[in-house]
């Protein structure tokens, strides 16, 4: 959730040298680790249904460690309360939809959230359109539609993984479009602001569930795994996204942050290969996957001069 027009604050001189799109790279890697962190066999200390909203609690915790400071401006505007709603939503689905089914599955399938806001934009806010739009729109719909048909003929559900895990995925891809759309409407607001606000209220939305199911307080090792997906998978991201859209176009920004999706089932592979219980990803899924990728790639390969200079990236990372 970066707002290109609202740079973060003065940085010192050696990292104003650094190419800002080896930033948005390193992002696209920092991100794409939550494959590495919601496998640990540590969060199975938790039952599968609960763990994502009690790995969603911990990462908003440790993300404000990072965001918090660089708040420059509190403000309020009516549509923060859709937002936020959205954000909850996502990060419940999102990482319930990981921990309880086939990550690979649940980061393309969310990946589709570009598609779901170009349809949004088209029936209710009227916005124009390219022939490139629609086929981003048609491989990534048909991407998807082969991944779901396909898990329901061949997917094997365990005690892990859940037939309703898929249908979790795109639900937070359209609700993670229904945070672009919002953050749309607030681009006049600080960036930095609003992606404190979204976490914030996560962690009071998924705090009583977690008291109440006595997974409030982790232990020893289980400390390091949470703050590491709070701040090296969000927080720190977050920074050097930011950092990077100062001076990296943000067509080419969202072409790398594909490498996320790409990864992220990599991170997986390493973290989970040894175990008995590991389910590697369909062959369907892969197949979905490329269309996907061909879809955003389309899209997002080539600058679009229909869009002025200060539009904000569709896919801006929440």
């Amino acid at each position: 959730m970066n707002d290109a027009s609202r740079p973060l604050p003065t940085h010192p001189p050696l990292l104003k040298r650094i190419p800002g799109v080896w930033f948005v790279l390193l992002a696209a890697v920092l991100w794409s680790t939550s494959g590495f962190f919601t496998q640990s066999s540590l969060l199975r200390v938790w039952p599968a249904d609960l763990r994502g909203p009690a790995i969603a609690f911990w990462r908003a915790c440790f993300a404000l460690v990072l965001l918090v400071p660089l708040v420059r401006k509190v403000s309020w505007h009516w549509a923060m309360i859709p937002m936020t709603t959205c954000f909850v939503a996502m990060n419940w689905t999102f990482l319930s939809a990981i921990v309880t089914g086939s990550p690979a599955n649940t980061i393309w399938l969310q990946n589709l959230a570009p598609a779901w806001v170009m349809l949004a934009a088209v029936a209710f806010l009227r916005e124009t359109t390219t022939l490139r739009d629609w086929v981003m729109l048609s491989t990534c719909i048909f991407g998807v539609l082969f991944i779901l048909v396909m898990e329901a003929m061949h997917g094997h559900n365990s005690a892990e993984h859940r037939w309703w895990s898929p249908y979790l995925a795109v639900a937070s891809g359209i609700l993670y479009a229904g945070v672009i759309l919002c953050i749309r409407a607030l681009r006049n607001h600080d960036s930095a602001w609003l992606i404190a606000l979204n976490h914030l209220v996560t962690a009071i939305a998924m705090f009583p569930l977690i008291w109440m199911s006595g997974a409030a307080v982790p232990s020893g090792a289980l400390w390091g795994i949470l703050a590491g997906i709070g701040i090296i998978q969000m927080g720190l991201p977050y920074l050097l996204f930011a950092r990077g859209l100062q001076n990296t176009p943000s067509h080419i920004a969202s072409l790398i942050t594909l490498l996320e999706p790409v990864l992220l089932p990599i991170w997986v592979h390493l973290t989970r290969s040894g175990d008995p219980n590991y389910q590697a990803p369909g062959w369907w899924t892969w197949v979905g996957a490329a269309c996907i990728l061909v879809g955003l790639t389309i899209r997002y390969a080539m600058p679009d001069n229909t869009m002025p200079e200060n539009a904000e990236p569709i896919d801006s990372k929440t």
